[in-house]
């Protein structure tokens, strides 16, 4: 751990799995702990995988006052001013190229493809996947047969969706060797999700840009909290960063500390112990 309570000024949380879990909601005392971090001058904000659309609703409810991570960091909105302070799509060759991947005749039928364009979501067709995620996320999806014809311009992430766990793990080892991380970015979020968006750009990179640009401050200064992969980088960043009970072991035991799980409001814990309690 290379920071000192004293020292958080800047607290990033996680959405799903992390502020958020099978309920789809913040809990009274999650809400509590990040209201009284705020008072004692600690600046919030969300970093997830979520489109921005989707993220505004946590935004408010945790009443956080920094713009929003979105897409793993390709996507840095203010909601107060409407700002769009960075946007960091997939050049439409490799978009064009996951598209086809993922609609490769093997794959055709294992596979939801979700394509992310200024912050609308298309899809190839409404499925019961579709149906799930479109119902937890609480926004808008548009089907279009050919997913190529909207890739005229560079969308923000491709995701590809599977409850087939295991397919989703050799997809992701798969991209990673077809693509170098100087190319494309891949990761999961939860499981079921394959994640794809520029390279460079991840919630840790996104958290620099909003601490140097915006804070004037260092990772020493950010209190990261998050539950799954695509939470790794900021982990990492933070100069405490903190895993939820419920994350892969692999996540936990890169974490400087680990909380109680979500449903047992390890945010609110967190909070409590590194900034509430200093």
């Amino acid at each position: 751990m290379s920071s000192s309570t004293a020292q958080i000024k800047l607290l990033i949380v996680d959405i799903d799995g992390t502020i958020a879990g099978e309920s789809n909601q913040v809990s009274p005392r999650v809400k509590a702990a990040i209201s009284a971090a705020q008072e004692r001058g600690v600046r919030v904000g969300i970093a997830t995988g979520r489109m921005y659309k989707s993220a505004l609703r946590f935004h408010q409810e945790i009443a956080a006052d920094m713009p929003i991570i979105a897409y793993q960091g390709a996507w840095i909105q203010d909601p107060a001013t409407g700002t769009i302070h960075r946007h960091c799509p997939v050049p439409v060759d490799i978009a064009r190229e996951l598209v086809d991947y993922f609609e490769q005749p093997t794959l055709l039928d294992k596979l939801s493809i979700h394509v992310y364009r200024d912050d609308c979501l298309y899809v190839r067709k409404i499925n019961p996947d579709t149906e799930l995620y479109v119902g937890r996320s609480g926004i808008a999806v548009t089907p279009v047969a050919d997913l190529r014809t909207i890739l005229t311009e560079r969308p923000t992430k491709i995701l590809a969706m599977s409850e087939d766990t295991t397919l989703i793990q050799d997809l992701l080892q798969d991209l990673r060797r077809k693509y170098t991380v100087d190319r494309l970015h891949v990761t999961t979020s939860v499981p079921i999700f394959l994640e794809t968006t520029q390279s460079g750009i991840d919630k840790g990179n996104a958290i620099d840009y909003v601490a140097k640009n915006l804070l004037d401050i260092t990772a020493e200064n950010v209190l990261a909290i998050g539950d799954n992969y695509n939470d790794v980088e900021m982990l990492a960043y933070a100069g405490i960063g903190v895993a939820m009970g419920n994350a892969p072991a692999d996540v936990r035991s890169l974490a400087d500390w680990v909380a109680p799980p979500v449903s047992a409001d390890g945010v609110a814990v967190a909070i409590e112990k590194f900034i509430l309690n200093s």
